[in-house]
């Protein structure tokens, strides 16, 4: 009996710590800031121009899916 009463006052103390640590976790990260207009747009140009480009160069298919994404990405 005197075990249990002993394991149960240091399981209290120890829980008792535990808890203490989650108070001083920091704050979460602030969300991104969503895409103004004028990215959304100048994405849009590009793809537009960059599929231009693949059609006056004759691609379809694969090829123009591997030229766009390489055209995208500069």
């Amino acid at each position: 009996m005197k075990n249990l009463v002993r394991l149960m006052i240091v399981g209290a103390f120890v829980f008792s710590f535990a808890q203490s640590g989650y108070a001083q976790t920091s704050p979460p990260a602030a969300p991104a800031a969503p895409a103004t207009p004028t990215d959304h747009m100048t994405k849009k140009a590009k793809a537009k121009d960059c599929s231009a480009q693949a059609k006056a160069q004759g691609l379809h298919g694969k090829e123009k899916k591997e030229f766009r994404a390489k055209c995208m990405a500069e």
